[in-house]
């Protein structure tokens, strides 16, 4: 069968690209001193978390992170494994990748949940907003995290700052997502109770709503966490030190030993953070 001619059609293409292009470049041209404001903050963050995994000791920070797992899961068998993991990354001689891939993933987690904790609150107090928010949250869900890049590059140039953009671009929707339905399944009976004792909405949003919505925001902390640490290969390719450039650098040279070991120290460090910060509601 001979294919069906499209001449017929005679539509002219929409300019999708032409038109993000044009974009791009006007807030290049006129919001370029926003664009220097923002890298110098998120430069000075990356920094002081680099500099706190990197100046003290490896094992003073190791004990640190137990110490951490502790107060947060009160388990002496989820604190053996903190240490055995992190002991596990020191042995394999990726401590200073770790540390740079961990302020990535920090780094992405103090502004995503800084901005996605408020927003999801806002969101679930005002419907009519959550239903303006949630196609473009799925637009950053589904768009190729590889598209990221292109704009990070543009208006950042190449380091650490343009891989965090990308990752807060590409992670931002989960603790959105989580904060709303926290909130928004709070029951309807501690809210009622909250107001007939004379509570104000400020209040009701500290001392009923957030604390019932702790396990969905722990869960959208967690998923910051994980959508980061699968950022970091990616993240390599604009020029982000960390774990993914071995990871990179092993596909370019297709050596299998030097892939393997970076890719399964990503996994100890999720694995690591999981049991860290997982939250059930008791």
């Amino acid at each position: 069968m001979s294919a069906v001619p499209m001449d017929w059609l005679d539509i002219p293409k929409i300019p999708v690209g032409p038109t993000a292009k044009a974009g791009f470049d006007w807030l290049k041209a006129h919001l370029g001193w926003l664009f220097d404001g923002l890298a110098a903050i998120m430069e000075a963050l990356i920094d002081a978390i680099l500099w706190m995994l990197q100046t003290p000791h490896p094992l003073i920070v190791i004990a640190a992170f137990v110490a951490l797992t502790w107060a947060l899961q009160r388990n002496w068998k989820t604190c053996l494994l903190v240490l055995a993991g992190f002991l596990f990354i020191l042995n394999q001689d990726y401590w200073e990748e770790t540390t740079e891939s961990l302020t990535l993933v920090l780094s992405s987690c103090v502004v995503c949940m800084a901005i996605g904790v408020p927003l999801g609150i806002a969101a679930a107090h005002r419907p009519r907003l959550y239903d303006w928010m949630r196609p473009v949250l799925d637009l950053m869900q589904t768009l190729p995290t590889f598209v990221y890049l292109i704009p990070a590059i543009v208006f950042f140039g190449i380091g650490m700052v343009p891989g965090l953009i990308a990752t807060v671009i590409f992670v931002l929707p989960a603790p959105i997502r989580l904060t709303h339905l926290g909130i928004s399944t709070t029951p309807p009976a501690l809210l009622e109770a909250a107001t007939a004792f004379g509570a104000t909405p400020r209040q009701v949003l500290w001392k009923v709503e957030l604390p019932w919505a702790v396990p969905q925001i722990m869960a959208g902390l967690n998923q910051t966490i994980m959508l980061s640490l699968s950022m970091v290969v990616i993240a390599a390719l604009v020029g982000a030190s960390g774990l993914g450039v071995p990871v990179v650098r092993a596909l370019n040279s297709v050596n299998t030993a030097l892939g393997f070991e970076a890719g399964f120290i990503i996994v100890v460090v999720a694995i690591v953070l999981d049991r860290m910060l997982r939250v059930e509601r008791k």
